[in-house]
């Protein structure tokens, strides 16, 4: 029969085994997560200044176009940029900080 202390620590060794075997991945995936925030802290940084299009915020961010679009997208998804309007062509939307993201 195995005792409760027993189970604990086949439970801890595992664990810890785990947390080496895993050591790379987990690293890798904390540096993107970081990227990631410095870049959508650099967008709301931008746009505090007031509604810019993706090409306004890729140039105030020295960022790809194509990054910012991707930011911008995730932040629309989760409630923090709306669009607010068109520019004059009609090509690009303008993208603000919602109130939920200025708290």
């Amino acid at each position: 029969m195995t005792s409760a202390v027993d189970v604990k620590k086949q439970r801890t060794e595992m664990l810890v085994e785990l947390r080496k075997e895993h050591r790379e991945t987990v690293k890798t995936a904390q540096e993107l997560l970081k990227a990631q925030q410095s870049t959508r802290k650099a967008l709301e940084r931008a746009l505090t200044g007031g509604p810019h299009t993706v090409p306004q915020l890729a140039e105030a961010t020295n960022l790809p176009a194509h990054e910012v679009l991707w930011h911008v997208a995730a932040m629309k998804k989760y409630g923090l940029v709306t669009e607010a309007g068109t520019d004059e062509t009609g090509d690009y939307y303008f993208y603000r900080l919602t109130k939920e993201a200025q708290a």
